[in-house]
């Protein structure tokens, strides 16, 4: 090729560029070689390898997709799910038991709900799930979950991101990270979180260090409008060729200027975004409208934010999604510090027709035996009463307290664990933050001590040096 093929500006290098080609270039290849073999380095979607395309697990896979049903704020295991009858014997006594150290607590404080015994399985159902109670003989109720601390901030990115206070991958970025997705035109992991950001705000959904290719996507289903539930999906003066042709465009701009980066991760995360933004245009638009559903399913799931956005959820596994996230509203909704007896209700009866649902729905269309279903909080409440002069609300509590799961890999009508007689701390087969996170990956064909990403010269993992697989959960 003669000089005068070149454009001009290809004729020069600058004094940094010139620098990094003589001096590191060997150097960098040998790292390459080296990054490769580690595992560390993930193929852009800029480089024609989509990150995003389906892989192989580990092993085979039980699960192909998750939905975790997330009550945000800490519900109350003693009034949902754990039942107990000493509460309602030692009600306004104190209780040494129930103490925290170095925190003052106040008398014990029975449950103002019924519990009744449902299905085959016998397993008591507080009254605010009557639908869900239907289910009960589905469910795999584990009653001896256990986090660090009671704090709200701290407890959701450990139960998220596997760590405590460092910003790291969420969950749904790892299952990303390591299983693709099966829907290229839709985001392989979404988040639908009502009306605001909860407490660490997308941290909770954030891929870290992984590549911005594996982060959460956010949908703010307060909205019920297509146009506004996923903003700029459409340009309303262009059509879709002409939109082609301008994104070709602008894409081209955008990888001569990443090459010029050295392949910067966040760059190569916004291009890969537009090209999905692109796609997901005539997709979403169907997926995340509810309209087209029949009437029959409509009138199942109910009214209301949490009924529409659960539905949405199974729209969206349908379609190839690989984890969805529902937060029960924002602002920890759960949290009652007072009035547990009118907020716990409202709270259940906001989604209990729908996640009764969701369960109905799963089986019926084929879709139970490779789905799992998460419920729960970060941590629970305490069986004592609040100490701040609330004498009819409950404070955090992370030492005992209830998630279930459901779908065909896990066991149905089976209760794992307990806590002690008042529901305060778990006793047996206890069941750590950790656990459950090894536990789901096992599940999708991931084993959480290989799933790793190479950073600052350490392997990373969601369950970091913890996590023990509960087998005894699995169908």
């Amino acid at each position: 090729m003669s000089h005068s093929d070149n454009k001009l500006e290809d004729l020069f290098l600058t004094r940094r560029q010139m620098l990094q080609r003589c001096g590191v270039g060997m150097g960098s290849l040998g790292l390459a070689t080296l990054l490769q073999e580690a595992g560390a380095q993930t193929p852009s979607l800029t480089d024609g390898a989509n990150p995003l395309s389906p892989k192989k697990p580990h092993f085979p896979a039980r699960v192909k997709r998750v939905i975790h049903i997330f009550a945000n704020g800490g519900p109350s295991q003693v009034d949902t799910f754990d039942p107990k009858p000493m509460l309602t014997k030692y009600h306004g006594k104190s209780v040494p038991e129930l103490a925290f150290p170095g925190r003052t607590v106040g008398a014990a404080y029975k449950s103002p709900f019924t519990f009744q015994k449902y299905g085959k399985s016998g397993i008591e159902v507080s009254e605010i799930f009557p639908k869900v109670a239907q289910h009960v003989d589905d469910l795999c109720i584990i009653r001896s979950m256990h986090a660090d601390t009671p704090v709200h901030e701290f407890s959701l990115m450990l139960l998220n991101c596997g760590d405590n206070t460092r910003e790291r991958p969420s969950m749904g970025s790892w299952v990303l990270y390591g299983l693709g997705t099966e829907n290229q035109n839709l985001p392989g992991f979404v988040v639908m979180c009502p009306g605001g950001l909860p407490v660490k705000e997308a941290s909770n959904w954030r891929s870290a260090f992984l590549p911005g290719v594996y982060q959460g996507t956010h949908v703010d289903t307060a909205n019920t409008r297509i146009e506004k539930l996923i903003e700029n999906i459409k340009n309303g003066r262009i059509d879709a060729s002409t939109q082609r042709a301008q994104l070709d465009l602008v894409q081209a701009l955008n990888r001569k200027h990443l090459a010029q980066r050295e392949k910067d991760a966040q760059l190569d995360a916004r291009i890969g975004s537009m090209e999905l933004a692109f796609r997901m245009q005539m997709e979403a638009t169907d997926a995340f409208d509810i309209n087209r559903e029949s009437p029959k399913t409509l009138e199942m799931y109910g009214q209301g934010t949490q009924a529409r956005q659960i539905l949405i959820g199974r729209r969206l596994l349908e379609r190839g999604v690989r984890y969805v996230q529902v937060w029960h509203g924002a602002g920890q909704p759960w949290d009652s510090h007072q009035n547990i007896a009118g907020a716990h209700r409202q709270l259940g009866l906001e989604s209990d027709q729908a996640i009764s649902a969701l369960l109905t729905d799963l089986k019926q269309r084929g879709m139970w035996d490779d789905t799992l279903v998460i419920w729960g909080g970060e941590f629970g409440r305490t069986p004592a009463v609040e100490t701040n002069g609330k004498a009819d609300g409950r404070d955090h509590n992370n030492q005992g307290y209830t998630m279930w799961l459901a779908g065909g890999a896990v066991k149905a009508g089976y209760i794992h664990g307990a806590t002690d007689d008042f529901g305060f701390k778990s006793v047996s087969d206890v069941v750590n933050v950790h656990d459950l996170q090894a536990t789901i990956l096992h599940l999708m064909g991931l084993n959480h001590e290989k799933l790793t990403y190479r950073v600052a010269g350490r392997d990373y993992r969601l369950t970091d040096l913890d996590g023990t697989v509960v087998k005894k959960l699995f169908a």
